[in-house]
């Protein structure tokens, strides 16, 4: 009986090398209460049992206030001017900031909308931004928006082999890669220029993206924090 109850909390399979090489966290529980209930509100780990200190959810979604930083007159819905100017506050020239409002505006827009009918100034309705949720992702987001820190938390386990809790380029380009999802091409290209984009605004001078800039952008908090070191407010993250 024992045998039993042991293997059945067993993490690694002898016939699955995938399984040994890419390892999760058996101490989750002991670090943060319920590390698999998707949490609403909050992105909490378990640095930070409680999401960001600070942070004002204003009780949207953790999906709804990742977009809601490009929201600039906060009535709900963004427009592509909108993401424009809010990639042009994060330091991105006003190329990448174009080049960045096409692709979300055309992949998100219309599956947003509140009607069938499409509209010429693709808008991003936030209040249906669990609709654009793309396959080959983390999963780190459940389809309703909620964030899920077990997932946060195990996938720098299973990729950051460097330096605990931060990846490196070659770690995140083969995190994305073994995230994909069969015949999945939109969200194997989805998911590699979100990390991409990530990666250039935030990883840190030794080239790592850390666990932390990661779960504050998953709450949107980083790109607020990344907008006032644009402006010298406040220093840059480790």
């Amino acid at each position: 009986m024992g045998d039993k109850a042991a293997e059945g909390m067993l993490t690694i399979a002898d016939k699955a090398p995938v399984t040994s090489k890419r390892k999760i966290r058996a101490d989750l529980d002991n670090k943060l209460p319920k590390p698999y209930m998707a949490r609403g509100v909050t992105a909490p780990d378990t640095d930070n049992p409680n999401g960001t200190m600070g942070h004002k959810h204003h009780n949207m979604s953790v999906l709804q206030q990742h977009v809601s930083f490009f929201d600039q007159d906060d009535n709900g819905i963004i427009f592509p001017w909108e993401t424009f100017k809010g990639f042009r506050d994060l330091g991105f020239n006003v190329v990448a900031a174009f080049v960045f409002m096409v692709l979300i505006h055309g992949a998100m827009s219309y599956v947003t909308l509140p009607t069938w009918l499409p509209s010429p100034f693709f808008p991003i309705y936030i209040e249906n931004i669990h609709r654009a949720k793309h396959g080959s992702d983390s999963s780190t987001y459940d389809t309703e928006g909620r964030f899920i820190p077990a997932n946060l938390e195990n996938m720098f386990s299973k990729y950051a082999l460097t330096v605990p809790d931060k990846l490196s380029f070659k770690e995140l380009w083969h995190m994305t890669d073994s995230t994909r999802n069969a015949f999945d091409f939109f969200g194997w290209t989805a998911s590699k220029l979100e990390w991409g984009v990530l990666y250039v605004l935030a990883k840190d001078s030794d080239g790592f993206l850390s666990k932390e800039s990661v779960r504050r952008c998953f709450d949107g908090s980083l790109f607020e924090h990344c907008a006032k070191m644009q402006k010298g407010d406040v220093n840059k993250m480790g």
